[in-house]
């Protein structure tokens, strides 16, 4: 069935193509960081005043981890600690940093009433798979081992993102289930990467080739795996062995988005195992409007909506 964008989508996406702007794949990664940068200011809202916002640096074996962290004015504290949503930003595993995506997490925290740490992993080409995965399984285990620290819960830790970051979510998720810690409350995955065989419908409809394109995909794709094997679980969390024992997840996913049919096919299999999951799809938006709160309205409803859901975990 054809895919038909939100009044305010179609004009959003009107207005980029009137602009000119230009396709990721025709810049180099430096460039494509700068451009994706200075496009967040037209589409972020004004954030929430929070009680402070902190940066930290979480050691890692390459040296350090960049991370900020959210405090809002209110907590749901338990024992005098509060729950922690672990974010980790979309971008490809190429473009995307702290900054891109503060707003939405300023926003999570508020709405929320948790902390959000938001943490800056490594990217492609600089650093190719599995730098981003390595990244964030040593943030999270890291947070969760020194919560207290920070005034965390760490067994009301949940673990998020958006895209690539969704992918990544997912693979930590996977990772801490199979490991020894941390226990996670829950996976936030925003219209998640789970796949990089590209096999699913929604990567050759042309109606889901918006912003996020089926060419810069594959530009995204070549950059961070550099010849690895697509089927490696911590690139395509879909190929894991097993989704059995792990925690409750809240997927999103998009109509006009190429990574559509991989997402709601990853709830699937979520739910197949026995895992709660809530799904949430629109079918008018495309891929990237989550962060896009200024200008789309399905933006702030998907974050108040996430935020209940959040809340709904502990």
């Amino acid at each position: 069935m054809p895919v038909v964008l939100d009044a305010d989508a179609a004009a959003v996406y009107k207005a980029f193509q009137e602009a000119g702007r230009p396709a990721y794949e025709t810049l180099t990664a430096s460039e494509a960081r700068e451009y994706y940068r200075a496009a967040r200011v037209a589409v972020n809202p004004e954030p929430p005043a929070l009680e402070s916002t902190r940066e930290i640096s979480i050691p890692a074996p390459h040296g350090a981890i960049p991370a900020r962290i959210y405090t809002p004015t209110t907590l749901r504290k338990t024992d005098g600690l509060a729950p922690c949503l672990v974010f980790f930003h979309g971008g490809g595993w190429v473009i995307g940093d702290l900054d891109t995506h503060e707003v939405v997490c300023k926003m999570l925290a508020d709405q929320g009433e948790l902390i959000v740490i938001n943490v800056d992993y490594r990217l492609a080409p600089e650093h190719r798979f599995p730098a981003a995965v390595d990244d964030s399984v040593t943030a999270t285990n890291w947070i969760a081992s020194h919560a207290k620290e920070f005034g965390i819960d760490a067994a009301r830790l949940i673990v998020g993102g958006d895209s690539a970051g969704g992918n990544l979510a997912a693979v930590v998720a996977l990772a801490a289930r199979d490991g020894d810690e941390p226990k996670l409350a829950g996976q936030l995955l925003i219209y998640p990467a789970t796949d990089f065989s590209r096999k699913h419908p929604s990567h050759r409809e042309p109606e889901t080739s918006i912003l996020l394109t089926h060419s810069v995909i594959g530009w995204f794709g070549d950059h961070y795996l550099n010849g690895a094997d697509k089927r490696d679980w911590r690139a395509s969390p879909a190929g894991a062995r097993s989704f059995a024992g792990l925690p409750p997840a809240y997927v999103l996913t998009a109509g006009a988005d190429p990574l559509r049919d991989e997402g709601d096919e990853y709830a699937k299999f979520l739910g197949d195992a026995g895992v709660p999951v809530t799904y949430r799809h629109f079918p008018g938006q495309f891929h990237g409007f989550f962060t896009m709160g200024k200008l789309l309205n399905q933006a702030k409803i998907a974050v108040t909506e996430i935020a209940a859901w959040l809340k709904s975990l502990a």
